[in-house]
């Protein structure tokens, strides 16, 4: 006998991510691989955000370690990446311009900020609308964050600390950074962009290639490009290093925070929680095309907010979820959170046992890495054709990109999001206009049946037919208008809203205003068709008590017929 089952609710509330012991090996396996794979990206972009590469270690640690327990994408790999670089970076250049004593430790609090305020937009179920941006935007922003990464890493590449002031300080001065490069550390890091761009494919399969460079180019820096006992390189200049990292967990770090800075540091937590949460979701989207799954995009912000928020307690720099580290996980065989909670356990002991070897790796090697990266960021596909698909999708990208770059970020999504959606709003507009119609004989192009268009054809060009169709968005309010002021000499007007799916307010006091100003010209009104949300707004309106209860409660056939009898 067949038994009835309840029908399908929400998913239950689940504290933790999808933990499963069904697939331990393949699990383990994607951990370790995407330990391997964040070790020389930490440490990079660790040092490239100029928090150190403690913080970067810790970083991917700790925002992996809670965005796997606690998340909403079992597969995602969450750590340090380039566009939370770009922005730490910023950050700590600004704070510690500002306050150099108390600079560090107002960064770290902006980044315990973004992760609370991610937890909230988590709670908030704001995730589904975070990626809901156009892609020329998504496109030029990510773009810009590359082109950034890419150019601060011109003083470290040439062997000099990264100029102040940012790109633009950096683009200043280029003359001066050609001028003084220290051709040891330029070797270093032209070898390991060679590593990274020509490392064959089996090789990849075997080894990343950012850890061969990694290994390599520490080898190369303390014997072939170094005196006896790795002390000064040829020309007798010593090559720049990480330096020591001191060994053993990171200490609490409490929020410091400095009345004068506490603007600054909420609008820098702010940008920083929300690019955070696009990467994120853009990245448990791909995660999600590869396993044929579906993440859950608020718990997701949630735990991105958690790890965000410890990562900033001991003093780890900003992460999101990692495309790169994603991927391979999920290759590696990684199919629940148990590939993610490894992984940052893996890291916490490579960390705790090796930080004596990686005082020794030279920062040429790890600016090469970290503008690898921001290559790759920048979405060379599209940037190739985007002029042949939508010459308007173009000019907003570059648009976007320009002010990404040399300007603000969160201007350059506010500003492109604005433009895009207004041009999309006056194509739509312009496509609903045409759904805007008035006829008074029934050969016109309306949705009328044999009958209604013979009652049109009686009414002799004094029955008009006022026809909406669709959604009526506030830019169609302009086309209510201007076919309403069209109208000629007619004795009756059938306001027909059978088909209108959405009638927003603008488009509403719109229809109001030409129902009043036929009533006013002393013609039969009728308001047909209307129901659902589109009724109870005219109702909130009052624009049924301004006309006798019969012209409201018609069919439109019986509004026609009606208005044709009450020419006689």
């Amino acid at each position: 006998m067949a038994t009835v089952s309840s029908p399908p609710g929400p998913p239950p509330f689940r504290l933790l991510n999808h933990i499963s012991t069904q697939n331990i090996k393949g699990d383990l396996f994607g951990g370790v691989t995407a330990a391997v794979i964040a070790l020389p990206m930490a440490l990079a972009f660790g040092v490239a955000s100029g928090a150190g590469a403690a913080a970067g270690l810790w970083g991917a640690v700790l925002v992996g370690l809670f965005a796997a327990l606690f998340g909403g994408t079992p597969t995602l790999i969450s750590e340090p990446t380039g566009p939370m670089t770009v922005v730490m970076t910023a950050v700590i250049a600004s704070l510690t311009a500002r306050d150099p004593e108390n600079g560090l430790a107002m960064a770290f609090t902006v980044v315990m900020l973004a992760g609370v305020f991610q937890i909230l937009f988590g709670m908030l179920k704001l995730g589904r609308y975070v990626t809901q941006m156009p892609y020329t935007v998504i496109s030029g922003f990510m773009s810009g964050i590359g082109i950034i990464l890419m150019v601060l890493q011109f003083g470290p590449f040439l062997g000099q600390a990264i100029p102040k002031g940012g790109v633009l300080g950096t683009l200043t001065n280029v003359p001066s950074l050609l001028a003084n490069a220290r051709p040891a550390e330029v070797t270093l890091a032209v070898v390991t962009l060679a590593i990274l761009w020509f490392t064959p494919g089996k090789v990849k399969k075997v080894a990343p290639p950012q850890l061969i460079a990694l290994v390599l180019g520490t080898i190369l820096s303390l014997t072939l490009l170094t005196g006896s006992g790795g002390g000064a390189a040829a020309g007798g200049e010593d090559i720049r290093r990480i330096g020591e990292i001191a060994s053993g967990f990171p200490s609490l770090q409490l929020p410091h925070f400095e009345l004068a800075q506490l603007q600054v540091m909420l609008i820098d937590a702010a940008v920083l929680g929300m690019l955070g949460c696009i990467d994120a979701l853009l990245t448990a989207v791909i995660a999600d095309s590869i396993t044929r799954t579906e993440h859950d995009p608020n718990k997701e912000l949630i735990g991105q907010g958690l790890g965000n928020l410890a990562s900033g307690l001991f003093g780890g720099i900003a992460g999101a979820g990692a495309t790169m580290g994603t991927v391979v996980n999920i290759q590696a065989g990684g199919r629940s959170a148990l590939s993610g909670i490894s992984r940052a356990l893996i890291l916490m002991l490579v960390i705790l046992a090796g930080t004596r070897l990686a005082a020794q790796i030279p920062q040429a090697v790890l600016a090469g890495i970290a503008l690898k990266v921001g290559f790759d960021i920048v979405d060379w596909g599209f940037l190739k054709r985007a002029h042949r698909i939508s010459i308007t999708g173009a000019l907003i990208m570059y648009l976007v990109i320009g002010l990404t770059v040399l300007v603000d970020l969160i201007a350059a999504v506010g500003i492109g999001v604005f433009i895009a959606n207004i041009l999309t709003i006056d194509k739509m507009s312009a496509l609903q206009s045409k759904s805007v119609k008035s006829i008074s004989t029934g050969d016109g192009d309306l949705l009328l049946n044999p009958e209604e268009k013979t009652l049109l054809d009686q009414g002799k060009g004094e029955v008009l037919l006022f026809q909406l169709t669709g959604a009526m968005i506030f830019g169609v309010a302009k086309a209510i208008g201007r076919e309403h002021n069209a109208i000629g000499v007619c004795k009756a007007v059938v306001f027909d809203l059978t088909e209108v799916s959405h009638l927003g307010v603008t488009a509403a006091l719109a229809v109001e205003l030409a129902v009043e100003e036929a009533i006013e010209k002393g013609r039969q009104v009728f308001v047909v068709g209307a129901s659902g949300t589109t009724r109870q707004r005219l109702e909130k309106l009052g624009l049924y008590a301004k006309l006798p209860l019969e012209r409201t409660t018609l069919s439109r056939h019986d509004a026609l017929e009606q208005a044709v009898a009450g020419l006689a």
